[in-house]
């Protein structure tokens, strides 16, 4: 199996949200300060952050960390800047939602996060490397931690275990609790991840995902075949079902869901990935160049049809 885990040129993160899992508002307030020509790279760090975003400092940079690791806005060498999906969801004019109203918009920040061990390490491993049924938060920090390990990186096993509490603080509904901390975190409405709380074993909630566009399962098969298989016209059901970075992994979908998509990606890519099963070999494959599949187009197609339903 390819992971670019074991690529010593793909950088590890753990760090950045400083224990804060991602919050409603965050990704348009870190937006709008970048939106209109960038904004310097110290704008969420400076003393005046406090103030500008009404959070206190810690909660400035973790509003940064998750909106570059959510695709929002981009790092460069002087200026923070916002990416073209940031203009398409946020931009002031024709922003497709604004404030998170559309299930489309959170399957996307989600594939972000979990599609690119560099983005945030932790998210990564739990989803496309992580194969028992049902896990404890202890698991899942010792299996990461012996990738720090093979890696010989820095990051400590403390470090490790925060980046763990924050992952499944991310997913897992906290109707139970109480206070500032019990709002439903964001990403728990896609139904991804469910603790048991008698056992405290946390488990993948695998299957058909209603809210779940076609548009979206499609920008994500594009991103799995450019990033881990550039080179074949084809793609087999295994591959996209259980590959890492697949859509059947990062949607948990179980692989007749999986199939039900793939045998409609043709009307959702305008015929450049087909469906095909001849002799038993069930696959999509390119008609096409994969770089003529428009991941903006296909994620503007999802809004539409959420509007015409």
């Amino acid at each position: 199996m390819k992971n670019d885990l074991a690529d010593p040129a793909v950088p590890l993160r753990f760090a950045g949200h400083e224990t804060f899992p991602l919050r409603l508002l965050w990704l348009k307030k870190a937006y709008d300060v970048v939106a209109n020509g960038g904004a310097d790279r110290r704008t969420f760090q400076e003393q005046h952050a406090i103030a500008r975003f009404g959070v206190g400092k810690n909660m400035a940079l973790a509003m940064r960390h998750w909106a570059l690791a959510a695709g929002v806005i981009s790092d460069g060498e002087t200026l923070m800047l916002p990416t073209k999906f940031g203009d398409m969801i946020f931009g002031e004019k024709g922003g497709l939602d604004p404030y998170l109203e559309n299930d489309s918009t959170l399957w996307l920040i989600h594939s972000h996060l979990v599609g690119a061990p560099e983005v945030a390490t932790t998210f990564f491993y739990a989803f496309n490397l992580l194969n028992q049924a049902s896990f404890s938060r202890e698991d899942l920090t010792e299996a990461v931690a012996e990738v720090v390990r093979a890696r010989s990186g820095r990051a400590t096993i403390d470090t490790i275990k925060r980046d763990v509490e924050v992952f499944v603080r991310s997913y897992v509904s906290r109707n139970s609790d109480t206070g500032e901390d019990a709002s439903e975190p964001l990403l728990a409405e896609l139904g991804l991840l469910r603790e048991v709380r008698s056992t405290g074993q946390l488990e993948f909630v695998r299957g058909p995902k209603h809210s779940l566009s076609d548009g979206v399962f499609a920008v994500v098969l594009k991103r799995f075949w450019s990033r881990w298989h550039p080179q074949s016209p084809t793609l087999s059901v295994e591959q996209a079902c259980y590959g890492v970075g697949s859509p059947g992994r990062i949607f948990k979908l179980d692989e007749d869901s999986l199939v039900a998509r793939l045998m409609l990606v043709a009307e959702i890519t305008d015929g450049a990935i087909q469906w095909t099963d001849t002799a038993g070999l069930r696959q999509v494959a390119l008609t096409t160049q994969l770089g003529c599949v428009n991941e903006l187009d296909l994620i503007r197609l999802s809004y539409n049809c959420a509007e015409a339903a």
